[in-house]
C-alpha cells in the first residue's frame, strides 16, 4: 500500500494503458505542473501509456518541501519507478528544466541499473556539457525578484493567459520556477573523454524563435541517431495543439520503430 501511495504521489497518470506495451515519462518545465504533459495520454495510441513527473512542492504534493537537490529528485524517481522500467521498454519527454532532469535520471539509471531508456526526447534543453547549459546554472533567476522572475516567464510565454490576474497561482507559480532553478545549479555533468554515456537514439525538439544554444551538443551524448526538429513559436511551442499534435504523432513513431 505505501508502495502504490509513493506512485500515486509522484506519478500522474490521465489515461492508463496496463497493456501498453512502452511507457512515455514525461518531465515538466521549470515552475510547471503535471497537467498538459499528463493529457498528451489522450493523444497517444494503446501501445503507449504516459506517465507525468510530479516534483513535491506542487499540485497534490503542494504541502511537501521542494527538492534541495537533483540528486533527491534522481533518488525519489528511480525508487518508485525502478520496478515498472524494468518490467517494459520506456522513452523519457523532458521540456526545458525536465529535459535535464530526464538526462539526469537516464544518466543514473545507466550507471547504477545498466538501463536505459528506448529514446530520449529533449525539448528546449541546451546540451547539459555546453556553454548555453552552464551559462543557465550560473543565471541568478532563484534569488531574482518575484517581478523579474515573473516577467521572464510571461516574455517566454510559460504563463497561460487565463492565470495572469490570479495573484496567488502567479505567486505560487514563481516561487516553484525559484527552487526548480535551484536544483539545476546543483546538476554537474562532466562529460569525459570518449566516455559516451548512452546508446539510444535522441530527438531534440525546439521553437524556432527560442533561443537555445548547442543543442547540437546533444550528439555527443549517445552512440544512437541524433535528430533535431524546429517547431514555429518560442520557448513554450509545445502547447500549440498543432505543434503538440506533430510531436506525439512523431514520437508514436520514434517508438514504434524502436522494434519492440
Amino acid at each position: 500500500f505505501f508502495f502504490f501511495q509513493e506512485m500515486e504521489k509522484l506519478i500522474a497518470c490521465a489515461h492508463k494503458r496496463p497493456d501498453a506495451l512502452c511507457r512515455l515519462i514525461c518531465f515538466p518545465w521549470a515552475g510547471g505542473g503535471t497537467f498538459q504533459l499528463a493529457q498528451w495520454g489522450k493523444l497517444f495510441s494503446d501501445s503507449i501509456e504516459v506517465f507525468c513527473i510530479r516534483l513535491p512542492g506542487r499540485e497534490s504534493r503542494f504541502k511537501e518541501p521542494f527538492a534541495e537537490d537533483m540528486t533527491s529528485i534522481i533518488n525519489e524517481v528511480t525508487n518508485v519507478l525502478l520496478k515498472e522500467l524494468k518490467e517494459k521498454p520506456f522513452a523519457f519527454f523532458g521540456h526545458s528544466f525536465g529535459s535535464y532532469v530526464s538526462f539526469a535520471i537516464a544518466l543514473h539509471l545507466k550507471e547504477k541499473h545498466g538501463l536505459e531508456p528506448i529514446h530520449l526526447f529533449i525539448s528546449g534543453g541546451h546540451a547539459p556539457h555546453s556553454e548555453g547549459f552552464l551559462a543557465l546554472k550560473r543565471s541568478l533567476l532563484h534569488d531574482a525578484k518575484d517581478e523579474e522572475v515573473l516577467a521572464t516567464l510571461q516574455n517566454l510565454g510559460g504563463i497561460p493567459y487565463e492565470l495572469m490576474h490570479n495573484q496567488d497561482i502567479l505567486k505560487q507559480i514563481v516561487l516553484t520556477c525559484k527552487k526548480d532553478i535551484k536544483v539545476l545549479q546543483t546538476f554537474l555533468f562532466e562529460k569525459a573523454e570518449m566516455d559516451i554515456p548512452f546508446s539510444c537514439d535522441i530527438t531534440c525538439f525546439n521553437g524556432s524563435d527560442d533561443e537555445v544554444l548547442d543543442v547540437k551538443g546533444w550528439q555527443e551524448l549517445t552512440s544512437g541517431d541524433t535528430s533535431f526538429y524546429e517547431l514555429p513559436g518560442g520557448h513554450f511551442y509545445l502547447l500549440e495543439p498543432s505543434n503538440q499534435s506533430f510531436l506525439t504523432k512523431h514520437i508514436t513513431r520514434c517508438i514504434e520503430n524502436a522494434g519492440l
